[in-house]
């Protein structure tokens, strides 16, 4: 007769099945182990533990994008880990999905899990208070793998405020860092940020030249998942260089890479992208076509961001074939999607969508309602890019 397994014996193992999940992709799964592991973790009387798993229920309402659930259980845990004071914790990251134990890690890594959670909410600036103090924990530990992380997470942040030269700056600092502990795979992402920062600064061929470096690395990891991504974004480089169909054909190879993985989120991703392609060509009913299959997916999935995503990229598909009504329906689904999600940019940039529709139609003052509502909200998150653009589409659509 087989022995049942003890508390802790299965709280171990929850915990091993539910990073196994995460590295899948697979974050309902990851959180209904979570969840179960705080079961456990309460009934064992056990704080650390309680601390890990609270953590790991927020990283897990992070990857399915429900950011206020999400900052509900990482307070929890940064009080529980403050408590604590200085316990070997062994926790879980956004970033870093592997357990990693030294003391203080659990909080910094929590605070890195917030800022997280703010960026997310559109709300970068918040996001950079709890990055810096998770920056400057791990700095003190001198764990320089997770510096060069958060260093990432801070440059991300500075992307979303639309400051992309500060972010660049803290991608010159991070590639150095990866390449002097012999981290490959981080060297690679660092090279993908390096040319998406330049893509937003309209320098296409710059990041060309980064992207390409990042898919040699990637080849030579072996990690097809990588190799897509920077596939990816060189095929998205093509798309802004008027090369169309270069880009299809590269974005038709990464959709082979994510089938063959059995990656449907990826998958899903790559028919947005391969629709967008289309759109630049012209060829818009079959834009059309791919993203109705990437929407399929991303509903099946439950990938709401993805869906809101897809959404608006229908409906600019029917703004281009000049049919705003049927835009008008898909922007308006995009934005109810946004506003539940609380994605603040999402909301900006499907609100002054919706303007442009209204501008197109000589509906002057509901264009001026939503291009208003558009600025009020990129104000408030003080995003630069989206005010920026704002502008630039009311000096068009006066």
């Amino acid at each position: 007769m087989e022995k049942s397994s003890s508390p802790v014996q299965a709280w171990e193992q929850h915990r091993n099945q539910a990073i196994a999940c995460y590295g899948k992709n697979q974050f309902r799964e990851y959180l209904t182990l979570s969840e179960q592991n705080l079961e456990l973790a309460r009934t064992l009387g056990d704080t650390p533990k309680e601390a890990i798993a609270l953590n790991q229920v927020g990283l897990a309402h992070i990857r399915l994008w429900q950011p206020q659930q999400a900052l509900q259980f990482l307070q929890q845990a940064l009080v529980l880990q403050r408590a604590l004071g200085q316990p070997q914790l062994e926790v879980q990251g956004e970033c870093f999905p592997q357990t990693v134990v030294l003391p203080l890690f659990g909080q910094a890594t929590t605070l890195n899990n917030i800022g997280s959670v703010y960026s997310q909410l559109g709300e970068p600036q918040r996001a950079l208070e709890f990055f810096n103090q998770a920056l400057a924990i791990f700095r003190e530990l001198g764990d320089r793998r997770v510096e060069a992380v958060t260093l990432n997470s801070i440059a991300l942040a500075y992307i979303r405020l639309g400051q992309p030269k500060q972010a660049l700056l803290l991608c010159n600092q991070i590639l150095p860092i990866r390449r002097e502990l012999g981290d490959r795979a981080g060297e690679a992402a660092t090279l993908n940020n390096i040319g998406l920062i330049y893509s937003d600064l309209s320098q296409p061929r710059k990041a060309l030249q980064y992207f390409k470096q990042a898919l040699l690395i990637q080849k030579e990891l072996g990690d097809r998942t990588g190799e897509a991504t920077a596939l990816n974004n060189i095929g998205s480089v093509y798309s802004d260089l008027g090369e169309p169909q270069r880009a299809l054909l590269i974005h038709n190879q990464i959709l082979l890479i994510r089938q063959d993985l059995g990656d449907r989120f990826g998958e899903a991703t790559t028919l947005n992208n391969i629709g967008f392609a289309y759109r630049d060509a012209g060829q818009l009913h079959q834009a059309l076509d791919l993203y109705h299959q990437a929407l399929a997916i991303r509903e099946t999935l439950g990938d709401r961001p993805g869906q809101a995503t897809t959404l608006n990229n229908i409906g600019f598909a029917y703004r281009d074939l000049k049919q705003p009504q049927r835009s008008l329906d898909f922007y308006n689904r995009a934005l109810i999607l946004y506003r539940e999600l609380e994605d603040r940019p999402g909301e900006i940039t499907t609100l002054a969508n919706i303007g442009a529709i209204w501008a197109e139609l000589e509906q002057s003052d509901w264009a001026r309602d939503f291009y208003q509502e558009a600025q009020i909200l990129a104000e408030k998150i003080g995003n630069l890019f989206l005010l920026d653009w704002i502008q630039v589409l009311r000096a068009a659509n006066p």
